[in-house]
């Protein structure tokens, strides 16, 4: 497949090369004030396919990159819903752990657990 991209650009350089050699003529642009100016016709061509191609280009290339940021931000957004999926849920405490978790304070020491 690179292969034929590498030629179908060399053909297109070829007949772009061809036909600037064949058209190398002076063109007469009547521009304001009666000023003139003699441009060659293949740098007049090349001139206006710029005029339209780069203001494209430029928007195709922002609006690339304004998608690809949000797409970014959804599949980091879903990476981190996947992850919460991973935890299992608390499990709801019991009465007897209450009532132990109630007795305790931060300024009391646990009690020493009774040996067996």
């Amino acid at each position: 497949m690179n292969f034929l991209k590498t030629l179908f650009w060399i053909v297109l350089s070829a007949v772009v090369v061809i036909f600037s050699l064949n058209n190398w003529l002076p063109v007469t642009l009547n521009l304001w004030g009666g000023l003139q100016a003699d441009v060659k016709l293949p740098v007049l061509l090349l001139f206006f396919f710029l005029v339209g191609f780069v203001p494209a280009m430029i928007y195709y290339r922002t609006r690339t990159w304004r998608l690809t940021r949000r797409l970014e931000t959804v599949e980091r957004e879903l990476a981190d819903a996947r992850g919460l999926k991973q935890f299992r849920a608390p499990e709801p405490a019991t009465k007897a752990k209450r009532e132990k978790s109630a007795e305790l304070t931060l300024d009391q020491p646990a009690p020493p657990e009774p040996q067996t």
